[in-house]
């Protein structure tokens, strides 16, 4: 059985396949550069990058395939032609792990999710003060 409980970013990576960590290692290093400052977690059992106690992007590492996440509509149609040769579907952005690593296109993503975050937040109630 595959373990899944894992406590950090790091501890997720160092338990994927070999081929694999080079390419998830890359893939948060785009992320990290695209939100300076946000702050790593595990959820759902996968890395996410948390900004303004919200979720901003999750990765997740598979056998042939890595995976973004949420791939929200806005996204898909902001992103359309650059996403063209990927598989996108239910929300999900998979990239094969046998080509290179948009790291460019990833950290694009990242940043316009960061947006979509803060915009999120930005919505959000405000506590009263009392």
């Amino acid at each position: 059985m595959a373990k899944t409980d894992f406590k950090s970013v790091d501890e997720y990576v160092a338990a994927q396949p070999p081929a694999a960590r080079s390419v998830l290692r890359r893939v948060r290093g785009a992320i990290r550069k695209a939100l300076p400052g946000a702050d790593e977690a595990i959820s759902y059992q996968i890395p996410t990058f948390k900004r303004d106690g919200g979720y901003v992007v999750y990765f997740a590492g598979w056998k042939q395939h890595y995976s973004l996440y949420p791939a929200s509509r806005a996204l898909v149609e902001a992103f359309e032609q650059e996403l063209a040769p990927y598989a996108v579907s239910k929300g999900t952005i998979r990239f094969p792990l046998s080509a290179p690593v948009p790291v460019k296109l990833i950290e694009r993503i990242a940043r316009f999710l960061g947006k979509q975050a803060a915009d999120r937040a930005a919505a959000r109630p405000r506590p009263r003060k009392r």
